[in-house]
């Protein structure tokens, strides 16, 4: 509801499988959101996946444990950002404009949070 509030369109998936699902209905999202720790697939994983099925796709992980971007780099997956939780709405928010490749009126993301809120 938070990322609603400030202008982004929001698809919440509860499990990888939806999260595709929403990715393969809709070419407009231009990011996701994705916890590291997913019910039927880790983060990184999924990243894999998004990136060989939706390359227009930006892929951001989140998770309590925390990621370097060097860990990112390595796993190649094509993340382009880690969001630590929890984390305020409003950091959230500037983070994920600041990730938009181009800038846009519709700010379309699917996200995956379903094993903690973000605050």
């Amino acid at each position: 509801m938070g990322l609603r509030a400030e202008g982004f369109e929001v698809d919440v998936a509860r499990t990888a499988e939806q999260a595709m699902a929403a990715l393969d209905a809709d070419e407009d999202i231009q990011l996701g959101l994705f916890d590291l720790m997913m019910p039927g697939m880790n983060g990184l994983e999924f990243a894999r996946h998004v990136r060989a099925r939706h390359p227009h796709v930006r892929v951001i992980l989140t998770s309590a444990y925390h990621l370097s971007e060097r860990q990112l780099a390595r796993a190649d997956c094509g993340v382009v950002g880690f969001v630590p939780k929890p984390c305020e709405l409003r950091e959230l928010s500037q983070f994920l404009r600041a990730k938009l490749l181009p800038p846009s009126s519709r700010t379309s993301l699917v996200a995956n949070l379903a094993r903690e809120r973000l605050a």
